[in-house]
């Protein structure tokens, strides 16, 4: 998930912000620096007052990506939950993936937490602190109907041309099974080189796929010639020991699974309830 060099940072609305707010926001995103951090209920300190400043990089549906002018999705629907408990409102950050590595945006005060189908790995554990894990990912092989092939293990042999999406774990598994994938900046990217031909194959995050193919177009195009699981979860960033806003969201997250609002939300934004790719905390 890379973005183009020279991209500008955009603060958007989450799902209950007007278009009115979003320009304040954005007029306003800077004017403390990140300095004045305020205290929400149950002792966590923000960035800015009276709100929940979330990182993420768009697009990257179903967990966020822009509909009808406002910021939607599974982690965004998520991260409400969190806002609502600490009696504010979530804004949103839209920025480079790499960021998300080394928890920049978070050492830097610009954000409170990264939200962004983010796969907990040891290396990234080095510079930020993950909430409980809350879905667990598999990859899919996405490829053109017609490209012959029936597994990954087919690319080399029919001669397909792989893509995946730029600094996600898709294109690190390619790469570990000696593969040179053409590298896609977004998830949107990745698709349009399906749809032009750039690529006749894609190592990408099911759930993405399975949005994708609600397309009629996208599925009369493309199949999944495999699922591979990888032992990926998802979670949460907040900066290194910042332990208090990391509590918070994982009671959002219990409190969710516990009166059935993350089957709800899950149902509402990836699909069929599926116990396995529910994550172990989340279950």
């Amino acid at each position: 998930m890379k973005t183009l060099p020279g991209r500008r940072t955009r603060v958007l609305a989450a799902t209950t912000a007007t278009a009115g707010l979003v320009l304040l926001a954005a007029c306003t995103s800077t004017d403390d620096g990140g300095s004045g951090s305020k205290t929400a209920a149950g002792g966590v300190e923000l960035v800015k007052a009276g709100q929940l400043t979330t990182c993420t990089h768009l697009p990257y549906p179903p967990f966020q990506s822009e509909i009808d002018g406002k910021v939607q999705g599974f982690d965004v629907a998520l991260i409400d939950l969190v806002a609502d408990d600490l009696g504010v409102k979530q804004q949103i950050l839209d920025t480079p993936f790499e960021n998300f590595k080394t928890g920049a945006f978070l050492n830097s005060g610009e954000c409170d937490l990264a939200a962004a189908g983010m796969t907990i790995t040891d290396e990234r554990k080095k510079n930020v602190d993950f909430s409980d894990p809350y879905f667990n990912a598999t990859q899919a092989v996405l490829v053109d109907k017609g490209s012959g092939v029936g597994s990954l293990a087919d690319v080399k042999p029919k001669n397909v041309k792989l893509g995946a999406q730029a600094q996600t774990t898709g294109e690190d598994y390619a790469k570990g099974q000696g593969f040179d994938p053409v590298s896609f900046e977004s998830s949107d990217a990745v698709l349009n080189g399906l749809r032009t031909g750039q690529v006749k194959a894609v190592v990408i995050d099911y759930p993405v796929v399975q949005g994708w193919l609600k397309d009629k177009a996208n599925a009369d195009a493309f199949r999944v010639a495999e699922q591979i699981d990888t032992g990926e979860e998802y979670g949460f960033t907040v900066k290194k020991g910042n332990t208090a806003l990391r509590e918070a969201i994982d009671k959002a997250l219990a409190d969710a699974e516990a009166d059935g609002t993350y089957k709800k939300l899950y149902e509402k934004w990836i699909g069929p309830y599926d116990e396995s790719a529910a994550s172990p905390a989340a279950s």
